[in-house]
């Protein structure tokens, strides 16, 4: 059995790791780590929990945690696992961070972006982004995994294979994306709220939202050039999942067949992705609970444009799902171990 310790678990993210290690036939969590909750009963916290963990949390002592555990998430607010690991804890157990800590190459950009001091440095040219589609091979290596953001994970799945085939300008790339209101954390906040949200829906970090680096360093990789985009988030009254729309110019034209053949030919091996019959566009309901991406594209002859559009449950694929992904690639486990879930609906 791997031994699990997770930091954050009474989040969003940690609630949700949770959920799905329980369904996980190699795991034993050994660390239910929470600063606000030390001693307090888990399923105390989280009913749905009741007569199923039976365990208290404890404390955020990841030295301590190292070793007991052979992998530590740490689903907590960016700078903590920075602040936190160390060659010592990185020679006992493995880390899978599910912050912005080791998502960015470029130390200049993280600080810029998220307003503090990066404290590890040393270890982001080790970190692997854990985008399992398009890393696969080095997350089976890495010791310490960078685990991508919601939006970021939809944004660049859905674009991804065109900009890796050089057939969108990726000067023109604008990414419109929806996300349900889980993804703002569990913090109390007024303005989640449910009278603030509820039949409401709203832009926000417009031009200034943290995720945009990540996805145009990622897909600046696929396209081998530097890429800046326009990325606007909104807020919508639902509980989870987002919705990716983007836009790009073509650079040639295209025909339907040949764009869905692109896509096939990066995606069809892959378990937890699907491309969808033509015509047929990506709902968030349709992924809801799963580990699914589900995308697709409509050309736009009369502006030579595409429209590309992916749907993802922001708590799994987009952090807790993706999470386990890694942990089972990373341990030589079956990649859709704990992760088989057929997508809830209504």
């Amino acid at each position: 059995m791997i031994k699990v310790g997770i930091i954050g678990a009474t989040g969003y993210a940690g609630g949700e790791l949770v959920r799905l290690m329980m369904g996980h036939k190699d795991v034993e969590i050994v660390w239910y780590g929470s600063r606000s909750y030390i001693d307090k009963k888990y399923a105390d916290i989280y009913q749905n929990m009741f007569k199923i963990v039976d365990a208290k949390c404890l404390d955020d002592n990841m030295e301590e945690l190292a070793k007991q555990a052979d992998v530590i998430f740490t689903a907590t607010p960016q700078g903590f696992c920075a602040s936190m690991v160390t060659e010592e804890i990185l020679s006992q157990t493995k880390i899978i961070d599910l912050s912005a800590d080791f998502r960015i190459k470029d130390v200049e950009t993280y600080e810029k972006w998220y307003g503090i001091t990066h404290k590890s440095p040393q270890f982001i040219g080790e970190a692997v982004y854990g985008l399992c589609e398009i890393n696969r091979e080095d997350v089976k290596k890495a010791r310490l995994v960078a685990n991508p953001g919601c939006y970021t994970t939809c944004s660049i799945l859905t674009a991804y294979p065109l900009a890796k085939e050089g057939i969108i300008d990726m000067n023109t790339l604008i990414v419109d994306a929806k996300s349900g209101t889980s993804g703002a954390g569990r913090g109390a906040k007024v303005q989640n709220l449910f009278c603030e949200v509820n039949e409401n829906m709203k832009a926000y970090g417009v031009a200034t939202h943290r995720h945009t680096p990540e996805i145009e360093e990622q897909l600046g990789y696929a396209s081998g050039e530097q890429v800046v985009i326009n990325f606007t988030p909104h807020l919508v009254p639902m509980n989870r999942g987002i919705l990716a729309t983007e836009y790009a110019s073509l650079k040639k034209d295209v025909t339907y067949e040949e764009v869905k053949a692109i896509y096939d030919q990066y995606y069809k091996d892959e378990i937890f992705i699907r491309v969808l019959e033509k015509d047929v566009y990506p709902e968030t309901k349709w992924v809801e609970g799963s580990n699914y991406v589900d995308l697709n594209f409509k050309i736009d002859p009369r502006t030579k444009r595409i429209i590309m559009m992916g749907a993802i449950d922001n708590l799994v694929k987009g952090a807790a799902g993706q999470a386990v992904q890694n942990m089972n690639l990373m341990f030589g486990l079956p990649e859709s171990e704990g992760l088989e879930l057929v997508p809830m609906f209504p």
